[in-house]
């Protein structure tokens, strides 16, 4: 059944899809586009590719690349950009784009376009855990994907008027998550995959994320993320951090059934504790109205920074696992971070 406009923009408008036309005024505030991409049979995935455009250095903007094949082969296309036009032919600011990607809204919240064409490091994850990745060996890919969005987004409205009612620690949090706007959407899509010469056609499933916000990072302590939308249309996704000292934390989701929305908590969280290619246990569990929702997980097609100096020095994980919720099963996303005094290597 067709999703309505109305309920498909989850109450925002058709221009929160586009993107800022000219740097913004505020030197803290960014445009940020990522996805996390599958091949539905998971033979390889992305997982997380996307650009952090911000005002401070608006004409040359971070990009991330993320890569993986089945048994261990991994890329990383990680560096600066400069950026792309945000206009596109019929002159609307559609375009996020920066060095070898772009991203471009064909219809809001519906259909979007993401293509790459650049170098990447190459490598396997046992390298990347060990930190001997050469940097050097450096090889061409190309992707260029079609994507349609299969269910409403998951919105998360942190305006600043907001934070100024919330307590310290809650407003230390609401940060982390961007003080603005954010929202990510479940997706599948079909494109090609250019690599070793070889140009493979295939069928994705996945996650877009879209923010506009400002993005404070101190006080960071780690967490966890996980989303999958499964062949029937049905979908989950959360974002917990670590519980603070009296217990309370960030943790928040949605269960996506029978076309509705609904508010979850995650209440099983497979938080980082075994740095691992793959086999890793990611099981879940969601508290909603509905009751305990539980979905069973394994990672797979990972990539890992070890000792991130982007967040404090935390172990990081981005990669994806197979689901498997009421007899069915889906690859989907996960991202994690903790502290190396609470993981082991293998």
């Amino acid at each position: 059944m067709a999703i309505s406009d109305r309920l498909m923009m989850g109450g925002l408008t058709p221009e929160h899809d586009l993107v800022f036309p000219a740097r913004p005024t505020d030197p803290d505030m960014r445009e940020s586009t990522s996805m996390w991409l599958y091949e539905e049979n998971g033979r390889f995935g992305f997982p997380r590719f996307g650009i952090e455009a911000e005002a401070s250095s608006w004409n040359n903007r971070r990009v991330q690349g993320n890569f993986a094949i089945e048994g261990g082969r991994v890329m990383n296309g990680a560096g600066m950009g400069m950026a792309h036009s945000p206009f596109d032919p019929n002159g609307r600011p559609t375009i996020l784009g920066a060095g070898p990607l772009a991203c471009r809204c064909v219809e809001p919240f519906r259909k979007w376009i993401a293509t790459w064409d650049g170098p990447v490091v190459a490598g396997t994850v046992d390298q990347q855990i060990s930190k001997t990745l050469d940097p050097n060996n450096r090889i061409p890919i190309k992707f260029d994907i079609a994507l349609t969005m299969v269910a409403p987004p998951w919105v998360q409205d942190i305006s600043p008027e907001k934070v100024a009612q919330m307590s310290e620690a809650d407003a230390i949090e609401a940060g982390n998550m961007g003080i603005g706007w954010r929202f990510e959407q479940l997706l599948r899509g079909e494109g090609s995959f250019t690599i070793d010469g070889t140009t493979h056609e295939f069928r994705a499933v996945g996650l877009r994320i879209k923010r506009q916000s400002v993005r404070p990072l101190g006080g960071f302590r780690g967490h966890c993320w996980q989303s999958a939308g499964f062949p029937d249309g049905t979908g989950f996704g959360y974002i917990a951090y670590p519980p603070r000292p009296d217990g309370s934390q960030f943790n928040e989701g949605f269960l996506y059934k029978d076309g509705k929305m609904y508010p979850a908590k995650a209440v099983k969280i497979p938080w980082l504790r075994r740095i691992v290619g793959e086999g890793d246990d990611c099981s879940l569990e969601l508290e909603t109205e509905r009751g305990l929702t539980r979905i069973s997980g394994v990672s797979a097609l990972s990539t890992f920074r070890v000792g991130n100096p982007d967040i404090g020095g935390l172990n990081l994980h981005q990669g994806g696992a197979k689901y498997t919720w009421g007899g069915q099963s889906a690859y989907g996303m996960i991202e994690r971070s903790s502290h190396e005094s609470v993981t082991t290597i293998g």
